[in-house]
């Protein structure tokens, strides 16, 4: 059953608007390659980055924090265990959490952390194909960090990590596919742009955890969160795209368009459907 762009259009911009009124503490755990430009995607945006990652202290700050990212790009030991001290510390606070598993599959220490964490029920799971497939235990994972399926091979696997696992699951793509395991978003907004820029999709992840930290203030569900994450994040950058000329001035133009898209915007530009299962 089909629902219109405007129903989530509308839910969209109600979230946006919480965010840059009350912005959110966005506790980070993210990769070296991209923690700059995931702290300025937030800070464009309006959140509150913070990327604490020191063993002894990622718990208590996850405890109060509005939302949290755990993202496994480059998974030092230290990394590693100030993760798991931080999905406990958001656990026991409630702190809404993102898992990234990023390039898992082939790679053991990443791909076993991967399952751990997992296994903590993360709020949301965020991944392009490839690496939704890998923690579904349906493949061995895509090439690097690049995927080599698309969006709707890794339909099936989304639905059962959801259905697993209890989170509402996103699969990042040319197309996103957003699922908690009784609905099924299809948003087609976006710009190949965004695969050009070191961090194009891990700071998607921690702009669903922002998301995520204002519903649980306002009461909205994960699954309107993160599919709002997608859409705002997803209509700035075919924003920026219309603007730039190649990679380089993309990533600003990215920034500056996240900063300047207004709530009201995103009824029209919005291409996106909610499907019940």
């Amino acid at each position: 059953r089909p629902e219109s762009d405007s129903t989530l259009a509308a839910s969209a911009a109600e979230l946006l608007s919480a965010l840059r009124e009350a912005p959110p503490l966005t506790h980070c755990i993210t990769n070296a390659v991209v923690t700059g430009f995931t702290a300025n995607v937030l800070l464009a945006l309006g959140a509150a980055p913070a990327m604490v990652d020191i063993v002894g202290e990622a718990g208590i700050f996850a405890g109060v924090a509005s939302g949290l990212l755990i993202n496994l790009g480059t998974p030092t030991p230290e990394q590693r265990a100030a993760s798991l001290e931080a999905v406990a510390g958001a656990t026991a606070s409630g702190t809404p959490w993102v898992l990234d598993p990023v390039a898992i599959g082939a790679l053991p220490v990443r791909t076993a952390l991967a399952h751990e964490l997992a296994s903590s029920r993360p709020t949301a799971i965020r991944g392009n194909a490839s690496e939704i497939l890998a923690l579904a235990g349906l493949s061995t994972g895509g090439c690097g960090v690049d995927a080599t399926d698309t969006t709707d091979a890794a339909a099936d696997a989304a639905l059962t990590l959801a259905s697993r696992h209890g989170s509402v699951v996103a699969v990042s793509g040319a197309v996103d596919l957003i699922t908690d395991g009784r609905r099924l978003l299809r948003i087609e907004n976006g710009d190949e742009s965004l695969t050009r820029v070191t961090g194009g999709g891990c700071a998607l992840g921690a702009v669903m955890a922002a998301f995520l930290g204002v519903a649980r203030t306002v009461g909205a569900n994960p699954l309107t969160a993160v599919a709002s994450a997608s859409l705002v994040y997803t209509i700035a950058a075919e924003q920026a795209a219309a603007q730039a000329a190649g990679p380089g001035s993309f990533a600003v133009a990215f920034l500056d368009a996240l900063a300047a898209v207004r709530p009201s915007e995103l009824t029209a530009a919005a291409r996106a459907r909610e499907f019940a299962l």
